[in-house]
C-alpha cells in the first residue's frame, strides 16, 4: 500500500509536518518538480522524494549527456517504477545471514531503503549523475546513515566494489547492447555461489541475458512468472541465479 502526494524539493522534514502539499520548485534552468511518496511494509513506513514524473529534466551541467544519458531518459532514474516496488517488497521479505548485497541501477533506491530499514549491508549502485542525491536524501529522511553507494556504469572494468553474495535489480534488461556488460559486470562482483535475482518486466531479452549469464558460470535456479502488484495489471518474471551451483 502507498499513500502519495507532491512537495517543495529541499525539505527534509517536509513528510512530517505538512505532508501531501502541491508545490513546485524553480532552479536556474528548469522547473523540476518533486513527489513525497509512503511505501508501507507491513508495520513500516518507507518515505521517498521522487521526481513529479518522467516529463522532469533538468541537466544544466551536461553531465547525463556526457555519460550517454539523453533527455528522453534522463528522468527514468527518479520515479519508483512498478518492478522496483516488486523487488523491495520481495527483499523486505526475505530472510537474511549476512550477505553482502549489491543493488544495480538502483535509481531512486527503494528496494536498497527497504534493505536499510532491515539492518542488512547494503551496496547501491546507478550511472546516473543524480541518483546518488535522492538516495541519501531519502536515507535521511527515514532517519538512515547514508547508504554505500557508487556511481558506475556496467562497462567499467574496474572499480572499488569488491565481491557480493546477492546482487540484485530490476527492469535491468532493457537493451541488446548492454547484456553481455551487465552479465560480466555481475561475475566480477559476485562471489562464489553468488545470486543474482532480477525483477523482469518482460521486454523481450530474459533468454540472452540467461544465455549470456551462464557462459559466465552461473545457473539458473528458478523463475517465477508473477502479475507484480495486485491490480498493476503488469506482468512480470522474477528470475534467480546461482553461481558455480549444480541445478
Amino acid at each position: 500500500m502507498l499513500r502519495s502526494g507532491t512537495g517543495t524539493r529541499n525539505e527534509p522534514g517536509l513528510l512530517r509536518h505538512c505532508a501531501y502539499r502541491i508545490a513546485t520548485t524553480t532552479t536556474q534552468a528548469n522547473r523540476i518538480r518533486v513527489r513525497y511518496t509512503t511505501y508501507e511494509f507491513g508495520p513500516h513506513d518507507i518515505h521517498v522524494k521522487t521526481l513529479r514524473n518522467n516529463l522532469e529534466y533538468d541537466d544544466r551541467d551536461g553531465q547525463a549527456a556526457r555519460l550517454g544519458i539523453t533527455s528522453a531518459t534522463w528522468s527514468l532514474f527518479g520515479i519508483v517504477w512498478t518492478s522496483g516496488e516488486m523487488l523491495a517488497r520481495l527483499m523486505w521479505e526475505r530472510n537474511f545471514h549476512g550477505e553482502r548485497i549489491l543493488e544495480l541501477g538502483c535509481g531512486i533506491g527503494l528496494a536498497s531503503l527497504a534493505l536499510a530499514v532491515r539492518g542488512q549491508d547494503i551496496t547501491a549502485t546507478d550511472k546516473h549523475p543524480e541518483a546518488k542525491a535522492f538516495l541519501q536524501y531519502n536515507a535521511k529522511l527515514n532517519h538512515l546513515p547514508p547508504i554505500h553507494y557508487e556511481r558506475c556504469s556496467w562497462e567499467q572494468t574496474t572499480s572499488s566494489l569488491g565481491k557480493f553474495d546477492l546482487i540484485i535489480g530490476s527492469d535491468l534488461l532493457y537493451d541488446h547492447g548492454s547484456i553481455d556488460a551487465l552479465t560480466t559486470f555481475i561475475d566480477q562482483h559476485s562471489r562464489d555461489n553468488c545470486e543474482v535475482f532480477i525483477v523482469d518486466p518482460n521486454r523481450g531479452l530474459r533468454g540472452k541475458f540467461s544465455n549470456s549469464i551462464a557462459m559466465k558460470g552461473f545457473t539458473a535456479r528458478a523463475r517465477t512468472d508473477v502479475n507484480i502488484l495486485p491490480g498493476s495489471g503488469v506482468n512480470a518474471s522474477v528470475l534467480a541465479y546461482n553461481k558455480n551451483c549444480s541445478p
